[in-house]
């Protein structure tokens, strides 16, 4: 679906709930507290600012007695069925985050990897896949990358684990152009990457990955993931906390330059060892 016509469709799912929303004598305070959200979402999710996460759907139709219309609605326009369905509405929010800030412990975040990187590490985890599913996730996943290319790009935010340059998904060759990408990413000012190297010892989040996005319209949201599901939380106490646990891992990190000149070495180094042809 276009950009345009999703827009669209998320408007008219707006005015589909304020009419049912009136309809039943509801004010935005009422429905939201009813389906465990502020009046204020509501009133984002009517003006198509926002879009509602799938159990707030379901809720609005149990209250409501939309049989369905909102469930189904959000499935249309959000469950991508290239994707995990817990992942599927972060990429709807990257097309309109204004920042994202990311912290990768083991792989490149999927918004900059390379196409030979995307595949080894999805046949890595999915050792029996057909090539035609091997190559529709990674051709969503740097469809995802486009995001980067628009003129109202997100101001991009990145920071890695040095786990991330070492280990060789794919091989000594692909690492080493998922590596020299990394690079020409940051030297085209396209995203800021910064490397928490194995010498800074414990960080502040040594459990796993994080995502922050901001909204010029909308709350902030944070996104966890582990291999098997995803949270995506807008709740603003746990985002304040997110952001604060991101701050520390900036802080501990290497600086912008010395970023870049570890991605180069170690880019070099896979470089000497990949095989010659």
């Amino acid at each position: 679906m276009a950009n345009g016509s999703r827009q669209a469709a998320w408007e008219f799912f707006g005015s589909e709930l304020k009419r049912r929303r009136e309809g039943a004598g509801f004010t935005q305070a009422e429905l939201g507290a009813r389906v465990f959200v502020s009046g204020g979402y509501i009133g984002q999710f009517e003006q198509a600012i926002r879009k509602p996460q799938l159990d707030v759907a379901q809720r609005i139709d149990t209250l409501l007695g939309g049989d369905g219309f909102f469930e189904r609605m959000w499935h249309k326009l959000i469950d991508d069925k290239r994707y995990a369905g817990y992942f599927a509405a972060v990429v709807e929010l990257e097309r309109t985050a204004t920042r994202i800030a990311e912290f990768a412990p083991a792989l490149v975040p999927g918004l900059l990897q390379t196409a030979g990187y995307a595949r080894a590490v999805t046949l890595a985890a999915n050792p029996f896949a057909t090539d035609a599913y091997v190559e529709e996730k990674v051709t969503a996943r740097l469809e995802r990358a486009h995001v980067l290319a628009d003129a109202t790009r997100p101001m991009y935010w990145v920071v890695l684990h040095e786990n991330v340059l070492r280990i060789p998904v794919g091989g000594a060759a692909t690492m080493c152009g998922q590596l020299n990408h990394l690079v020409d990413v940051v030297r085209e000012r396209t995203a800021a990457v910064q490397v928490i190297p194995y010498g800074a010892g414990a960080h502040a989040l040594m459990a796993g990955d994080l995502r922050l996005m901001d909204f010029a319209d909308a709350p902030p949201t944070a996104y966890t993931e582990t291999s098997f599901s995803g949270t995506l939380v807008d709740d603003p106490a746990v985002v304040k906390r997110a952001q604060h646990t991101y701050d520390l891992l900036r802080a501990v990190a290497l600086s912008p330059e010395a970023s870049l000149a570890l991605i180069e070495a170690t880019a070099e180094d896979f470089r000497r060892c990949a095989p010659t042809t």
